[in-house]
């Protein structure tokens, strides 16, 4: 025993010490974890519940953490292993069945697995029971189901069910049957993303009705797969969100007619590579829709190994549908219960072609508010995790010309990290302000701008010194009526 509390020691005063660790976002309580996808979203019993994939030495699992608040959260350990029909857990959801038990959905590896349900009566949900009924969708080969006369689908990461009409729903991903069909037969009718939807009475029995919807080749590309789906009303209509496993997590928006949905537009939420990965997402008992992501590590995978953790989570994202029925992204209120030593500037100009340090502002682990009149300019925006050389330094702007909200990682590091412009669609209108809502966190990078855009990179700055922050301009003078700025504390256990 003296030797286990030892190493568990050991283990936390080297995590402690990461330079690059995050503080307050979700990472993995210890180990290289990968997929880290999150899975399992409910809120139940006043708090709420996510789990996400890890690796243990017999397989990929679901790791379990609660929290009241959606900032600080307790580990309870894994609950969900391979065993029975399964030989490993993939991504799935979570909802409330008609007699109102917490019930999972997963992926299970495996030859005689497919898709799977577990239940819990635990009123802390530490405790899951695999269904009986396992695998109640089967696959006959690696996340697809053929029926030998002409029929395939997807049997890989089940989306939440949910109820309509007092049937049961639920959504599988088309990665595999693209592959196998769409890629390598070269059949048109499995090109591009889809999900396939089925019904059911009892959880047990499960009836294929067809692909879910349509995609078009306006929006994403025929090599594009649907997988983590996540389906629910947003407003007055219903949101499809879900990852392209070579192009990261994206959204539909549209309307759910009959048994299909009809997209009417699409975003994505990762646009210069796929760093923003699997999505899931919950509604809490204020009536909010709530969603989480997996961001990919950009270290090689010895400097990871070598770190003996990776596993990051975004902050979580309201989710809610504007007038325009465009969406609509910000972080909760609840971050602020991290703020502590708060800074401010009033009233600042930013002259054309130039920088504006903001001295009293340092760190990594901070949040700002920073509100700006762009006027003329064609880039407007902040520099952080700034060396006084100016060697690293992370951009985070609105491009006037283009209309993106970017966040430039060209020069976040002398060292490791994809060295890229990551740049979301976004476009003041006339008389706006420009207002960032931006989150660092040692390694990692949320910007929300004006509660209509999101943009999301790790950094990996090398230099102890790359604390400093500074506003700058391009092409025109800048008004900032403020800045506002807070040191966040640690919200993780180590």
């Amino acid at each position: 025993m003296a030797t286990e509390i030892h190493h568990a020691r050991a283990l936390r005063a080297r995590l402690l010490a990461d330079p690059y660790r995050p503080l307050y976002h979700v990472v993995t309580p210890e180990g290289v974890c990968a997929p880290f996808d999150p899975n399992g979203a409910l809120f139940w019993n006043g708090r709420y519940h996510l789990h996400m994939i890890v690796q243990t030495e017999e397989g990929h699992c679901w790791h379990h953490i609660s929290s009241h608040d959606l900032i600080h959260w307790r580990h309870h350990g894994l609950s969900l292993e391979p065993g029975g029909v399964d030989e490993g857990i993939f991504s799935g959801g979570a909802f409330i069945d008609r007699d109102g038990v917490p019930t999972i959905t997963y992926w299970g590896l495996g030859e005689s697995a497919g898709i799977c349900l577990a239940t819990s009566t635990d009123p802390d949900l530490a405790v899951w029971t695999k269904s009986p009924h396992n695998p109640v969708i089967p696959q006959t080969s690696l996340g697809i189901h053929e029926d030998g006369h002409g029929l395939v689908y997807g049997a890989a990461d089940p989306s939440a069910i949910w109820i309509h009409e007092g049937r049961y729903y639920m959504l599988t991903g088309n990665l595999l049957v693209l592959r196998a069909y769409g890629i390598e037969r070269d059949l048109d009718e499995h090109k591009g993303d889809t999900a396939y939807l089925f019904v059911s009475d009892d959880l047990a029995r499960w009836d294929y009705l067809g692909p879910f919807y349509a995609s078009r080749r306006v929006w994403t590309r025929a090599d594009e797969d649907d997988m983590c789906p996540d389906f629910f009303p947003l407003g007055d209509r219903h949101m499809l969100l879900f990852i392209s496993h070579n192009l990261g997590c994206q959204y539909y928006l549209g309307r759910y007619e009959g048994a299909r949905f009809v997209p009417e537009t699409h975003g994505r939420m990762t646009w210069v590579d796929n760093a923003f990965f699997a999505p899931e997402s919950l509604l809490d008992d204020r009536g909010r829709r709530i969603m989480w992501a997996w961001v990919f590590d950009g270290r090689e995978p010895a400097t990871r190994e070598a770190s003996g953790w990776s596993g990051t989570l975004s902050l979580p994202r309201v989710l809610w549908l504007g007038e325009d029925h465009t969406l609509r992204i910000a972080p909760p209120e609840e971050l602020a219960l991290l703020r502590t030593h708060p800074r401010d500037y009033r009233d600042l100009t930013v002259a054309a072609d130039s920088e504006v340090d903001l001295e009293m502002i340092r760190g990594n682990s901070l949040e700002l508010v920073v509100e700006m009149a762009v006027g003329t300019a064609t880039e407007a925006g902040i520099k952080v995790c700034c060396s006084p050389d100016r060697a690293e330094e992370t951009r985070i702007f609105y491009d006037a010309v283009v209309k993106k909200l970017k966040v430039d990682t060209t020069r976040s590091s002398l060292g490791e990290g994809p060295k890229v412009v990551e740049a979301g669609p976004f476009e003041l209108g006339a008389d706006e302000t420009l207002l960032m809502h931006i989150f660092i966190d040692r390694s990692i990078v949320e910007v929300f701008a004006n509660d209509r855009q999101a943009v999301t990179r790790c950094i990996y700055p090398t230099q102890p010194d790359s604390l400093g922050v500074s506003l700058f301009s391009t092409g025109g003078a800048v008004e900032v009526p403020s800045v506002q700025d807070w040191e966040m504390a640690a919200a993780n256990p180590w």
